[in-house]
């Protein structure tokens, strides 16, 4: 098994992507969106008000289909609320192509490998962004 390095950013965020069946361009960009202008940096009072931009940060954007593994009944996950590998692919990179649009650094893993992803979380920040059930915009 050949190791590299496929993807790396110093001070920004990691970006966990699941892509749900049915998902659309829409709720790409609108992921995209509310990635970018999210305030989940310190600003001068160590308060959570700064957005990705403001810190100069960068992004890692990994697809992780298993983030709809649905645990409520047995023990061997379900994930039939995941996107088929064709479709989570084309939603996989029209969020990282929305995302780049906000002029940011984006780097990614590989689609569908199996990577090792090393995370150096500086503050104990972990968020959900959905785009079901999401307000219109």
């Amino acid at each position: 098994m050949e190791e590299s390095v496929v993807g790396s950013i110093g001070a920004g965020a990691l970006v966990l992507v699941g892509v749900a069946d049915g998902d659309t361009q829409e709720d790409a960009e609108y992921l995209s969106r509310k990635t970018a202008l999210l305030r989940i940096f310190a600003d001068g009072n160590g308060r959570m008000n700064e957005s990705i931009e403001a810190v100069d940060g960068s992004y890692l954007v990994v697809s992780q289909f298993t983030l709809y593994g649905d645990c409520r009944k047995g023990n061997r996950p379900s994930y039939i609320e995941a996107a088929k590998p064709e479709a989570g692919r084309a939603g996989y990179d029209a969020y990282v192509q929305a995302l780049k649009k906000f002029g940011r650094p984006v780097e990614t893993g590989t689609y569908q490998a199996e990577m090792v992803v090393s995370l150096e979380n500086d503050g104990p920040v972990t968020l959900i962004l959905e785009s079901r059930g999401r307000r219109p915009t």
